[in-house]
């Protein structure tokens, strides 16, 4: 949104969000069992300092409550897809080939544009591991995470929380898989192909008495708690509804979570292990992430002006890098205000608003200056992707700067960058995306030898990763 100057949030006030991002990056790495314990209290108090701030400090109660709504909507959908994927439990068995492995990360990476990261990652994780159990290595829990908990997610609002975010700021639902195929093919296309390489190799040193020694029995595949496939689909048709009436889509989310837990049977809930306390973690997280992210969202909108005019590339790698070592739902929204900032012009966004109010019918009269044909083709776009919202003129200020972006085509590759960057990115290291510590939580306590958090940047993060990256940003965004 746009804030008169008199409004600026003070940049020292920045400091409780990074000061938050450091503890989570560091906290479970260096002490533990301090930060597993007081967590909640470091979220909500660095939280409440900011809130206050805007409340009595600025009066932006407008900006609280459209932050809170984010949250809210943001949180249910996470919680039910983790309640949902919770109730299928998937047994294999038998002796599988590297073939089989590509085959079934292939298929990770497009339920996770369904389930989200966390949802596949968490149904598939341990019939990954029993799968390859008799010579289970480093790379599977890697490209594991590589793979389903991150790259994979790429082609829906639903795959990744940065997506999703998006997707509350004006991207249309299927506007990301209709532009980042071409992206996501060639990022999961890259990462199978050196994974089948890898688990050749591997599976080839594997001795064949060994390996018929740990096959239990015949080849074979079941899927228990298929119902649950009904309350999946009631998410995804929540999603695709309007935002009015306030609040209907949280409440059929929460609504489908319910109806899953419930008529899941408890056998399979055991089967997964499953408990409420990743997505209670998640939830109290961010809280404050969402609380002290907002006047470094809105200092960033306001001087953005200042960076020039940033490439396409600037995007991919300042949101990617700071994506490896960051949450990359937060990064995704700090740079999407500094793409409003830098590029959408106020007066565009003043003239969109007249044409809205007067239905467009003196658009060859009122449209005029240097940016005539960005205000005409914004304009286009909101009638396009939020044609009821202009109707019943109801369209913010975010959603015509996010039209502006996707009605106007030399911009659409600075949306797509920051998309791929901290989707992608956030595969780089255990601390990017939330998944990945889970999945590494879970392989630690099944016996996998995972790499360390050094190991797996310099085993497998800059072999692997970096250069399917760089081929991403030379033939994308360079």
């Amino acid at each position: 949104m746009f804030l008169a100057q008199a409004q600026a949030p003070s940049p020292w006030m920045i400091l409780p969000f990074a000061a938050l991002l450091a503890l989570i990056a560091v906290g479970p790495l260096f002490f533990a069992a301090w930060w597993n314990r007081f967590y909640p209290v470091v979220a909500f108090g660095l939280g409440a300092v900011v809130l206050a701030y805007y409340s009595v400090g600025l009066g932006a109660y407008p900006t609280i409550g459209h932050t809170a709504h984010e949250y809210l909507s943001f949180i249910c959908l996470i919680a039910s897809l983790f309640v949902v994927s919770g109730g299928i439990h998937i047994v294999v068995r038998g002796e599988t080939t590297p073939t089989f492995n590509v085959g079934f990360l292939l298929l990770g990476a497009l339920l996770a544009n369904v389930l989200g990261t966390t949802g596949a990652s968490m149904l598939l994780i341990r019939p990954w591991i029993r799968m390859n159990k008799y010579r289970l290595t480093g790379h599977h829990i890697v490209f594991f995470i590589f793979i389903v908990s991150n790259v994979g997610g790429c082609l829906t609002p639903i795959g990744d929380p940065p997506l999703f975010l998006g997707y509350l700021k004006g991207v249309p639902f299927w506007w990301v898989a209709e532009h980042c195929w071409p992206i996501w093919a060639v990022g999961v296309g890259m990462l199978l192909g050196m994974f089948f390489v890898v688990d050749t190799l591997n599976f080839r040193k594997a001795p064949r008495a060994v390996r018929a020694e740990h096959v239990d029995e015949p080849d074979w595949f079941r899927v228990d708690g298929l119902g649950n496939v009904v309350f999946l689909a009631v998410i995804l048709g929540a999603i695709l509804l309007a935002e009015r009436p306030p609040f209907l889509r949280e409440a059929i989310l929460i609504a489908a979570a319910a109806g899953s837990y419930f008529t899941t049977r408890r056998q399979i809930h055991e089967s997964n292990h499953f408990d409420f306390h990743p997505v209670k973690e998640v939830a109290v997280l961010f809280v404050g992430i969402f609380a002290t992210m907002m006047p470094a969202l809105d200092w960033l909108s306001l001087k953005a002006g200042a960076l020039g005019s940033p490439s396409p590339a600037f995007f991919y790698w300042g949101c990617g890098l700071l994506s490896s070592v960051l949450d990359n739902a937060p990064t995704y929204l700090g740079f999407l205000s500094a793409i409003f900032g830098a590029y959408v012009d106020a007066d565009v966004v003043q003239q969109v608003q007249h044409l809205i109010q007067t239905g467009g019918t003196d658009a060859a009269t009122f449209v005029h200056g240097a940016h005539a044909d960005q205000v005409r083709q914004t304009f286009a776009a909101l009638q396009k992707y939020h044609a009821a919202a202009v109707a019943s003129q109801r369209v913010g200020v975010e959603e015509i700067e996010m039209a502006f972006l996707l009605g106007n085509a030399s911009f659409n590759n600075f949306l797509l960058a920051i998309s791929a960057g901290a989707v992608f990115f956030g595969a780089n290291t255990y601390i990017g995306n939330g998944p990945n510590f889970m999945v590494k939580a879970i392989a630690d306590h099944q016996g996998a030898h995972t790499p360390s958090f050094l190991g797996y940047i310099f085993r497998y993060t800059l072999p692997i990763m970096v250069p399917m990256l760089i081929v991403v940003w030379l033939l994308f965004f360079r």
